[in-house]
């Protein structure tokens, strides 16, 4: 495995801080993509220096999916991504989560007679993360749990609709860009992975537990991404 220009997709405003902090110590360029905040900036390794480009592409499908062509498009050999998920099945609060398996569970044509979030014309949908970086990063993060990911544009917080998830897609997690980013990966032939850490449990009291982790400062995340990078090389 030897990588040399990576692409950092994160959603949120204080998910992406860690990174800002960390880039803004050492030399980088600030760049201005699809009117986003981002920066070019490199990681140094033993073997030399990994050039990445980081975006905070907002949240949701669209704007993930709009970001990754864009970071495709400039080169970027590897696309990884980190930030917050729901907990939807056997898993808890804080722990660290590397999905193996993405789909968008509010994608729904079963009106018209096609699966649940099958897509026309679409050969699959549903999306896997690279092999050869998930064994990388289980190595790196030996306790993250591995399963399905499934997103869709609304912020889960319904004890209901998590029964659901975990009943209908045998989803661990749930999230609003992870599928999206996988989608476009997955048909540009671009390794994908994301590290993820559970801030709640996609029930009826998800919000205030969101809240608490998505703005207590820490560095976890991006700490495991740039462990991943320096991997790479």
């Amino acid at each position: 495995m030897d990588y040399n220009k990576i692409g950092i997709v994160v959603a949120d405003t204080d998910e992406y801080k860690a990174l800002r902090e960390k880039v803004e110590q050492g030399d980088f360029e600030r760049l201005e993509i699809l009117n986003r905040e981002a920066y070019k900036y490199w990681v140094s390794t033993d073997k030399g220096d990994i050039e990445v480009i980081s975006i905070l592409c907002g949240i949701g499908k669209v704007n993930a999916a709009a970001a990754t062509v864009c970071l495709i498009s400039m080169g970027c050999e590897v696309i990884l991504n980190y930030g917050l998920s729901g907990g939807v099945s056997g898993i808890g609060r804080g722990q660290i989560t590397l999905p193996d398996r993405f789909l968008e569970h509010d994608f729904d044509l079963q009106v018209l007679g096609y699966k649940p979030c099958e897509k026309p014309g679409q050969p699959t949908y549903i999306y896997n993360a690279d092999k050869g970086l998930m064994e990388l990063a289980l190595n790196i993060i030996p306790n993250a749990k591995c399963g399905t990911a499934v997103t869709g544009d609304r912020f889960i917080c319904d004890d209901e609709v998590r029964v659901n998830l975990a009943e209908g897609f045998n989803a661990m997690s749930c999230d609003m860009e992870t599928a999206a980013i996988a989608y476009v990966c997955e048909y540009s032939d671009t390794p994908f992975l994301s590290v993820r850490r559970v801030s709640d449990d996609a029930g009826n009291d998800a919000k205030n537990a969101y809240r608490a982790m998505n703005t207590s400062d820490e560095t976890l995340l991006y700490d495991y991404v740039e462990a991943i990078i320096k991997a790479l090389i």
